[in-house]
Parts: C-alpha cells; sequence; structure tokens
C-alpha cells in the first residue's frame, strides 16, 4: 500500500509543529482527599484539562515502564520499527525505585500505538516499501497527538506495551491466528499479542459447562472485561423455565440464568485500570420465557426502590420504638408495656400500619429491655453504587429484545403470536402480538429497558449471511455480525477536518478514512482474542468499525440546527463518503493481499449490499435488492456541500469496482459508536451521533477547581450566523453569568453584610462564584464553614446537614431575588432569551434536553431518530445511540419511536426516558425546587454582564465539597457512564452531561 503524507515531511518528527505542555492531573474525594495525582504529564498545548485528564488517569501506562531499553534487532524489519525491552545491566545501576514507573509524556502514547500498527504493517506486508511505512507511521502519530481521530479504549490500554517496553503480563487464555501460517495459537504473554477489540459478540448454548455452555461464557466475558472491551450475546437457545430437562424436572429458565450471569460481571468493576463489565443480553421476541425478559428490569427497579423505602420506615420506626422506651418516665416496671406506656403503644401501632415486621418490633423492645439506647440499622439509597443496586439483579447488562418483521406486522394487524420451546421448536404458548408490544413500550418507558434490534433489517444488509444469521450486537449494538467474532473500532473527530475556509476538508477526511482503515485492519492481524473460536471467525471475517464522532457540534458550530434536513443531509454524505472510502480501501488491501478467507462464498451477497449502500446515496427507494424495509437514503438537495455528495459517489463507485475484481478484505468496516471516553480525549464537543445535551460546561483547572465555559460550537456557531464579537460576547456572559455578585440583583455584598457576612466570607463566597452551577453550591457550610453558618449566622445545625437546605432562603431571601441573582450570577445556562439572538436562529441551539433555568426548547425524539436513520444506510454495522425522552413522554410514544425507528430502517434502538430511573441529576431537582421566574430572565438580560476571565485563566482553585453540580451515582443511566468517566478524572462536570449514551449502552 501507499501512503500519503497529507501532515507530516520525511525525515521530521511530527511533533515539530506541535507545542507541548505539562499538565499535573488528579482525582480527589467527596472530602478532598487526593486519591490520584501524576505530575508533570506531557500534552499537546492544545489539549483541555479534560482530555489532558482522561489521558493520564485512563491511557497512561500507570506502572512497569522501564526507564532503560534496548532495541532487540530483526534481521527482517527496519531498524527504527525494532522492538524495545528493558535494559538490564542499565536498570541495575538504577535504585530499584526507579527502574520502572507510569508513563509521563503522551507522546510515549502515540508513538506505541502508531509504532505498533506500524511494526505489525510491516511484518504483515502492506506497505509498499520503507518510505511508505515511515510516512504512516508520522501521520498516525500527528493525528492522534491533533485529535483528528481516536482507536477505542482496549487499543490505548493495551496495544504496544509489548513493543514499546517489552511488558509481557502472564497467559490469560488467549489465542491468535499465526497471520503468516493461518495457525491458531494458544497466547503465552498477555500483551505480546495486544486485545485490541472493544466489541465481541459471543455464542452461548443450552448446556451449563461444554463449549459454548453457559458456565464457558461466563469465563470468556470476564476475560474480555478484564482487558477493557464490551461484548454481547443472544440467549434465545437457553430453554424456557416451563420446559423439561433431559433428566428430569422443570429448566430453571431464562432469568435464573442471566441473574447468575449479572452476578459474574458484577466482579468486573470501575476500580481497575479499564472500566467496569460491559454487555449485551438480546433474547428473540418467541422465547417462552420473553415477557419475564421484557419486565425483568422493571420489576428490580422496584425492588430498589422497596428496599430503600423499607429500610428507612423501618430504622425511622425502630429508633421511635427504642426511644420510647429510653425517654418513659413512669415507673421502670412499665417502661416497656405498651399499654401502660402510651407513647411506646403509638410508636408500635404506628410502626405495624407502616407493615414493619412485627419480629422486629418485638425484638428492639427486647433490645431495649436489655438497657441499649441505640439502634444500628442500615438504610439503603438510590445511588446507581449503592448497596441497593448492588442487590438486585439485571444491572451489569443492556437488554434488547431481537424483533423480526413478522412480528412486527402481527402487532399491526392485532395477530396472535406464538413463542416456541427451545428443545423441539414446538408452540409453548400464544400470546396477543399487540399485548407483548405493550409490554415493550411500558417497561422501556418505566425502566429504559429494553431495547429493541431489528432482526430482518440487520440480516438484510449482512454482508455475510451465506455463513448464518446475525443473531446478536456488542454491548452497546453498533457491531451487529456473526456470533463468536470481535470487531477493533476507531472514530475520527469531525471537528478537526476543516480547511482554512473552515469548510469541511473532504480530501484530509478521505486521506484519515485510508489510513485508519490500515490501521484497524493490522489490528487483527495482531491481535489476540477471548477464545480460539473467536480468534479464528475473527481471522476469517476481519470485521472493522471505523466511525466519526462530534457531529452535534461540527453541526451546530457550522450554523446548521441538528433537527433539519440539512443537518441529516450532511451527516449522511460524510457518513457515506466514509464507508466509500472504507470500503474502497478495503478492496485495495484485498487485491494485495486476498479478500477475508469467508468471501467466496459470500461474495454475491455482499456485493448486493455494496450496490444497495451505493443507491442509498441516489435517494432511491423502490428498487434496492431484497430488502424488506428500504431506508431512509440521501436527500442529495438538501446538502449545503456538493462536494461531500460528489466525492461520496466516486468513493462508493471505486469501492464497487475494485470489490468486483478483488473483493474486500473486510466483511466490515464502519460503525457508529457511542466514543464516550475517547471523545472526551478528543475534546468532542458531542459524542457520535449525538446532538449536544447541554450548552454550558465545567471545565476543570489544573490542579484542581472549575470554570464554567460556554460549548465552544456555540461561539462558532454565532460566527457562522454572522454575530459580531461583541454580540457574541454578550450572549455567552447571558448564559454562563457574570460570576460574580457585584452590580447584580436580587443580592449583593451589602445585603450579605446586613445579615452578618464579614470581608473574609464575602471574599470566599466571590472566589467559588465562576465555577458555580447554583448559588446553592456555594452558599453551604462546605464554602463558609460550619461554625459561621452556626454561631454568626445562627442557622440550625440539623438544617445545615440536609443537602435540601437553602440558606439564602433561611437568610431571609425571596425567591425572586434569589432566582435573579442566580441568572445574573451562574447565567441561563441556555441562550433563551440572550439579548441580541435572532429568534429564527434558536433552532441552531437546541439540544437533547431543556438548557437551564429558563430553557424551554429541546429536540424531539422524532429528530434523533430521523437522524439515525440519515447515517444507517451507509453503515457496515449499527449505531449505538439511546434517543432521549423527556419525562412526561407516555408510553404510546415510545411505541411510536419504536415504530417509526423500523418504519425508517434503523437497525436498533434504546429509549431513555427521564425520570424512568431511580438515580436523578441532582441538577433537575435543584431547578425544580427554585421555581425560577421566567420572566426575570428578560430583566438580567438586559443587564450590563461583568466578563468572564478566559477559559486560559486559572483561577485559584477551591476545595468545595458541597460544589459538584451531580454525583455519578445520582445519574440515570442514559447519563452516568458519561459522567462517570469525568468524575474519574476529577471530580468535574465536564459538560451537563456528555451523553445520552444510556452506560455505553448503544
Amino acid at each position: 500500500m501507499r501512503i500519503k503524507r497529507r501532515y507530516t515531511l520525511q525525515g521530521v518528527s511530527p511533533y515539530e509543529t506541535i507545542a507541548f505542555r505539562k499538565a499535573a492531573s488528579e482525582i480527589r474525594n467527596p472530602d478532598g482527599s487526593v486519591v490520584f495525582r501524576l505530575d508533570g504529564v506531557s500534552v499537546p498545548r492544545t489539549w483541555s484539562q479534560v482530555a489532558s485528564d482522561i489521558l493520564a488517569q485512563k491511557y497512561l501506562r500507570k506502572s512497569g515502564v522501564p526507564a532503560a531499553l534496548k532495541r532487540v534487532e530483526e534481521t527482517s524489519v527496519p531498524p527504527w520499527l525494532w522492538r524495545s525491552v528493558p535494559d538490564h545491566e542499565a536498570l541495575a545501576a538504577l535504585p530499584e525505585a526507579e527502574r520502572t514507573g507510569p508513563e509521563r509524556d503522551s507522546r510515549q502514547v502515540f508513538n506505541r500505538l502508531a509504532g505498533t500498527w506500524t511494526y505489525w504493517g510491516w511484518k504483515g506486508g502492506y506497505f509498499d516499501n520503507e518510505e511508505d511505512a515511515q510516512a504512516f507511521f508520522d501521520e498516525l502519530r500527528y493525528m492522534l497527538a491533533t485529535q483528528k481521530g481516536a482507536p477505542n479504549s482496549p487499543q490505548w490500554f493495551n496495544t504496544g506495551l509489548h513493543w514499546a517496553y517489552g511488558i509481557e503480563g502472564d497467559s490469560q487464555g488467549h489465542a491468535y491466528v499465526d497471520f503468516e501460517t493461518g495457525k491458531l495459537t494458544i497466547s503465552t504473554s498477555a500483551y505480546e499479542h495486544p486485545q485490541a477489540h472493544s466489541c465481541f459478540i459471543q455464542s452461548v448454548n443450552d448446556d451449563l459447562v461444554n463449549e459454548a455452555g453457559i458456565l464457558p461464557l461466563l469465563v470468556e466475558e470476564g476475560r474480555i472485561a478484564k482487558f477493557g472491551s464490551g461484548t454481547g450475546a443472544n440467549f434465545s437457545n437457553i430453554r424456557g423455565s416451563s420446559e423439561s430437562l433431559s433428566g428430569g424436572g422443570q429448566a430453571c429458565g431464562l432469568i435464573s440464568v442471566l441473574s447468575s450471569g449479572d452476578r459474574a460481571s458484577a466482579l468486573v468493576t470501575a476500580k481497575g485500570s479499564t472500566r467496569r463489565s460491559s454487555k449485551m443480553v438480546v433474547v428473540d421476541i418467541d422465547h417462552p420465557d420473553i415477557e419475564e425478559f421484557i419486565h425483568w428490569k422493571v420489576k428490580e427497579e422496584q425492588k430498589v426502590a422497596a428496599l430503600v423505602t423499607g429500610s428507612k420506615l423501618c430504622a425511622q420506626h425502630l429508633r421511635a420504638i427504642l426511644r420510647a422506651c429510653s425517654d418513659h418516665d413512669g415507673p421502670e416496671e412499665t417502661r416497656f408495656d405498651p399499654e401502660k406506656n402510651r407513647a411506646l403503644d403509638f410508636e408500635m401501632r404506628s410502626a405495624r400500619k407502616n407493615q414493619v415486621p412485627e419480629n422486629y418490633i418485638r425484638r428492639v423492645i427486647q433490645f431495649a429491655r436489655q438497657g441499649y439506647g441505640d439502634l444500628a440499622f442500615s438504610t439503603y439509597d438510590v445511588d446507581w453504587d449503592s448497596e441497593a443496586y448492588r442487590t438486585v439483579s439485571g444491572q451489569n447488562s443492556n437488554n434488547s429484545v431481537r424483533v423480526s418483521d413478522d412480528f412486527l406486522r402481527a402487532v399491526e394487524q392485532k395477530l396472535p403470536w406464538n413463542l416456541r420451546r427451545r428443545t423441539d421448536g414446538g408452540i409453548a404458548d400464544t400470546v396477543d402480538a399487540a399485548d407483548l408490544w405493550e409490554s415493550m413500550g411500558y417497561a422501556s418507558w418505566a425502566s429504559a429497558d429494553p431495547g429493541i434490534q431489528y432482526q430482518t433489517t440487520i440480516n438484510d444488509w449482512h454482508t455475510c449471511p451465506v455463513t448464518g444469521p446475525i443473531t446478536a450486537s456488542n454491548s452497546c449494538s453498533e457491531f451487529l455480525f456473526l456470533d463468536d467474532t470481535g470487531s477493533t473500532l476507531a472514530s475520527l473527530n469531525l471537528a478537526q477536518f476543516r480547511d482554512a475556509d473552515r469548510r469541511f476538508d473532504v480530501e484530509a477526511f478521505e486521506n484519515a478514512v485510508r489510513l485508519w482503515t490500515i490501521a484497524l485492519e493490522i489490528s487483527v492481524a495482531m491481535s489476540q482474542f477471548p477464545s480460539p473460536k473467536i480468534a479464528r471467525r475473527t481471522y476469517e471475517y476481519r470485521t472493522l468499525g471505523l466511525g466519526h464522532a462530534n457531529l452535534g457540534g461540527f453541526l451546530m458550530s457550522s450554523g446548521i440546527p441538528y433537527d433539519s434536513s440539512e443537518g441529516r443531509a450532511i451527516c449522511g454524505a460524510i457518513t457515506a463518503l466514509m464507508t466509500g472510502v472504507a470500503y474502497a480501501t478495503s478492496a485495495e488491501m484485498a487485491r494485495e493481499l486476498g479478500p477475508f478467507l469467508g468471501y467466496a462464498k459470500n461474495r454475491d451477497a455482499m456485493l448486493r449490499v455494496m450496490r444497495n449502500h451505493r443507491r442509498a446515496l441516489d435517494s432511491r427507494t423502490a428498487d434496492y435488492e431484497s430488502v424488506s424495509m428500504p431506508p431512509a437514503g440521501l436527500d442529495q438537495t438538501a446538502c449545503p456541500d456538493a462536494r461531500l455528495v460528489a466525492h461520496a459517489k466516486a468513493a462508493w463507485d471505486r469501492a464497487i469496482e475494485i470489490g468486483v475484481r478483488h473483493g474486500y478484505r473486510n466483511a466490515q468496516a464502519t460503525v457508529l459508536a457511542p466514543t464516550g471516553t475517547i471523545g472526551l480525549v478528543m475534546d468532542c464537543d458531542t459524542t457520535g451521533i449525538e446532538p449536544e445535551f447541554g450548552l454550558v460546561k465545567f471545565k476543570t483547572l489544573a490542579g484542581g477547581g472549575h470554570l464554567k465555559i460556554m460549548n465552544r460550537a456555540v461561539p462558532q456557531a454565532l460566527r457562522a450566523l454572522g454575530y459580531e464579537e461583541n454580540a457574541i460576547r454578550a450572549i455567552v456572559d447571558y448564559a454562563i453569568g457574570a460570576g460574580t455578585l457585584f452590580g447584580g440583583p436580587g443580592i449583593d455584598h451589602a445585603k450579605l453584610q446586613a445579615k452578618g457576612f464579614t470581608d473574609e466570607k464575602c471574599a470566599a463566597v466571590e472566589q467559588a462564584l465562576p465555577g458555580a452551577f447554583d448559588l446553592k453550591f456555594v452558599f453551604n457550610k462546605w464554602s463558609l464553614g460550619e461554625d459561621f453558618c452556626t454561631e454568626v449566622l445562627g442557622l440550625d445545625p440539623a438544617a445545615l446537614a440536609d443537602p435540601r437546605f437553602d440558606m439564602l432562603a433561611a437568610l431571609g431571601f425571596d425567591k425572586t431575588d434569589i432566582a435573579a441573582a442566580n441568572l445574573y450570577c451562574c447565567g441561563a445556562m441556555t441562550v433563551e432569551g440572550a439579548p441580541g439572538l435572532k429568534e429564527e436562529h434558536l433552532r441552531v441551539f437546541d439540544c437533547a434536553n431543556q438548557c437551564g433555568r429558563v430553557g424551554r426548547r429541546h429536540l424531539s425524539v422524532e429528530s434523533h431518530i430521523r437522524m439515525m436513520a440519515a447515517a444507517q444506510p451507509f453503515i457496515s454495522g449499527g449505531i449505538s445511540k439511546t434517543i432521549n425522552m423527556p419525562n412526561e413522554a407516555t408510553v404510546e410514544d415510545c411505541k411510536a419511536a419504536f415504530v417509526l425507528s423500523w418504519y425508517l430502517g434503523v437497525k436498533a434502538i434504546a429509549l431513555y426516558r427521564d425520570g424512568s430511573k431511580l438515580s436523578q441529576p441532582l441538577n433537575a431537582q435543584i431547578l425544580a425546587e427554585d421555581e425560577i421566574i421566567p420572566e426575570i430572565a428578560e430583566d438580567v438580560a438586559a443587564m450590563p454582564f461583568a466578563h468572564l476571565p478566559a477559559p486560559e485563566v486559572a483561577i485559584r482553585p477551591v476545595e468545595r465539597v458541597a460544589q459538584r453540580t451531580v454525583r455519578a451515582g445520582e445519574m440515570p443511566p442514559a447519563r452516568r457512564e458519561t459522567y462517570a468517566k469525568t468524575t474519574a478524572v476529577g471530580g468535574r462536570t465536564v459538560q451537563l452531561a456528555r451523553g445520552g449514551d444510556k452506560a455505553d449502552r448503544r
């Protein structure tokens, strides 16, 4: 393969034109104690603190990197590509504590990633000559350093540790196929062949201990999760609870098996160096236990509610009974007699009324009789990581039901639906299809699970149906392929592909797609896999997962609404261009190295799918080959950039032309992944195909502290829309606030001093305000000191301990004053009502949810689905996407979203209705309690805002326990995973939330 240089020069380091800086990274507990700290991390100067933290805390190797290295000569490899091992002689001269340590320079990571890909690419014959190999090495290092692209997390975790440092690691039971001999080989070390694939699909049979059985599956799942990857499986082969066992008796049933697997998955948590367990559970719509599966998480959520409520009621009543015994002032012999101790009688009756067990009521009286005056009774809360959630099942997987067109048509026609036994295929039960559909709508509305995978649509676009059907996906639903295969992913940051005129740089994007497709293909050759069967089949089909990220940020910064025909056309055209170039590159590699081994028997089917991808560019809806539900296709007339359409068509014409002659190296080429963590390391404003979630984010400063800033896409969008800089500044200030009480309405220093605030305490308040989401995060005992609050302000210590306590209200400020001060100081968190913003431009800034205190606009459910539909015809696999729904959405809305997705040719969908989980974001609660008066916004918008310091100016960090917008455990799954990643790098709120990707869901 010939490699063209675009960003680098032969013989010049790719880092020559990139400025670097030293950064510090740390994780703090809520009490301010430091959990992790790494100083002197060298990162590109343009990287944010968030990206630097992600690199330092997730992707830099924490230990074992030798302080002295030497090269290992290989006669078949150029010297600059020789791998390195510890130089034991040089290390022996160093103190033992200094012989190994962590990576501290981002260039170490860029070098080990790109170096390893180039090393294996050279060995595998992917380059025409050494000059091409050097260009490949340099170009990828440059793109990593400039945040143009990033591979999936397992590559950062595992790739290059052996090539760069000679790190071996004990064998973990992996296997690989030697690319030179084609021989299946059991790995002898953990990192010589890294686990570079993030997505796996496993098979599971109705067997306990044999190969592909239930227990072996759990072992493989653990191996996958240990190295930072995710997996999925279709469990429909497991017999239903009504079916008989061959040796007599009844089967334990599907949910029993899934609950056991869920408990095993909990063993792998976020406390390791990679990430928590991530898996998908898929069940077919005709399984005998499908109704129980649909309601599984609904019931588990109810159990959590019961644990939380029941434990608190028991604790409250039992302690009251204990007090009634202890505080009784009558004769001693009457203390424990409810007939003579009126207070005891009342508390016992009250406890019984609230269903406290009689045994516990009697027990606590006996406890008091023994002289005890206090009772330890554990209570539970709805924190996502709490013991209550750990107690119930179903919390470590995403669930999906696999539905066929036959079932969906049965729903439309209100026909009966047969559930079939797994043992002999006979009818186990017959149910009403519409009732089953209603159950799915309700369960998704109530608990955000299950999602839906459209079986017929998925297999209509399957490139290898002769080998077998697609029955499952990875944990996030983007990798959809044969059982026992894996895919390695990478994503390109769309915002980084603009030319000097701020247009999309089509040629640069095409070049990046080509290079990253080659890098992912090389990753197949170099990788090891969690089982021999996955190693063999992945080697035979060589599935890749290139995608793009930051679509929402790219559209907004271009001044194009997410919910618009223009936005959808741009998404479709860019996605078509990406996949067309990827398959053209795959065909080129097939010409040089041969097609994937499974290609020959699937040739006709794969070429049919390629032609259908090309047809979708012409917006055709009637002449697709063997497609049950035609896709949306590209609306060429709506695309504002004709170059994108022309290049996409040319790429697909080339992909088909070369593919017809030579086949393809890869059975799949592209997916759209959630890009949660890698999106952060690329400083993406939005993840994957998601729109922006919130317009204001909280930037973490080196060494601690926060700086509240407007999403970078907002000022860029305003410039694209023609606003002057002064107007842009006024709009931004309105949204993020003045960051001070000086010159504002409602509450100022004079009023605070009248309440007892000293100059010192007013200064402390001012110091904390620039990073505050709400005044409540400043006016509390942690910021001001408990002694000051109780002794000077005269506040009740018990009230101060209540997280709902509103200090300003307790000090006598009315709600109107507090609301006005909040808007002026902390900002509206939205551009709605901003001074000078034209009404017709508001739609450019629409987000997944309402923004801030006065925001009322948000994107519709349909807009999310139609954006997915715009991309889906041009994606080999699927799209990881959870559709955000407002709290007031109904069961009918959920069912309608499922139907629309089917009609538009989407392959899989998941819904998250705000409020469908017990864990809720604290900021939503605060806004509800504040009862902000929208009319105040107009008055505040007219005020002369004080300017905030530029984002580069560090504000002296303040340790503050309560000044966090949310805690990870208080967030619903739709937002928790992305926030958990950010909170794991310093306790910050990077955005008001990043995601919509339901715990890395789809």
